[in-house]
């Protein structure tokens, strides 16, 4: 009977070791949720930010699937509505780029907030990290509005302690060179401004998911 104890428990070690491994193998799933700057609008999807973060991080050693789950013209309640299903239920790590089209759209800045605040604690709720790709209000909407939409990003940063991009379209915004002709959605080149810029922040993401992963 002992003896059969032992090579039971050493049967289960063995697995549980077998596992450990396997787990720590897995690459890290991390999600790109938001609109069109996400999705890639107008651009293939090998130059859209997914696509390009996702090879960035693997050009630097590492073990990442970026999935891409933007859509086109969502806000921030878009997103939350289509939150369970858009995100994986193995994602370890979300970046959350929502509130560009409540923006243009004038939309009352306590939606977004509200809504963000909604996917951030639903998204704690299943162990995944979050990581928050800020955005600021048009100026000709008035520094009221701005002064209402712009600390949303930062606030919920700092309540939930998540790393934050302050904007998403930083060194991109507004620059004809790196803008499709509509003005607002990025070029492939312009994709690979706001990769470059943002990587730190992602690779401090990454670095947080793989020690509670370890």
């Amino acid at each position: 009977m002992l003896v059969a104890l032992v090579a039971l428990a050493a049967l289960s070690g063995a697995a549980n070791g077998q596992q450990s491994t396997k787990d720590s193998a897995r690459p890290i799933k991390l999600v790109a949720f938001g609109d069109s700057l996400t999705a890639g609008l107008g651009l293939p999807l090998a130059s859209a930010f997914p696509a390009k973060l996702e090879a960035a991080l693997r050009g630097k050693g590492y073990k990442v699937d970026v999935v891409n789950a933007g859509v086109s013209g969502d806000t921030v309640a878009d997103g939350l509505a289509r939150l369970d299903w858009s995100i994986p239920q193995d994602a370890d790590a979300v970046i959350v780029e929502l509130g560009a089209n409540d923006a243009l759209r004038g939309l009352d800045p306590k939606l977004a907030r509200s809504g963000l605040d909604e996917i951030v604690k639903r998204l704690r709720q299943r162990n995944v990290a979050v990581m928050l790709a800020g955005m600021y209000a048009p100026r000709n909407l008035g520094p009221d509005y701005s002064a209402q939409f712009d600390p949303i990003y930062p606030d919920l940063a700092k309540a939930y302690d998540l790393p934050l991009y302050p904007f998403f379209l930083d060194g991109v915004a507004a620059d004809p060179n790196l803008n499709q002709a509509d003005g607002l959605h990025p070029t492939a080149a312009g994709v690979g401004i706001i990769v470059a810029r943002i990587l730190p922040t992602i690779e401090a993401l990454l670095t947080k998911v793989s020690a509670q992963r370890s």
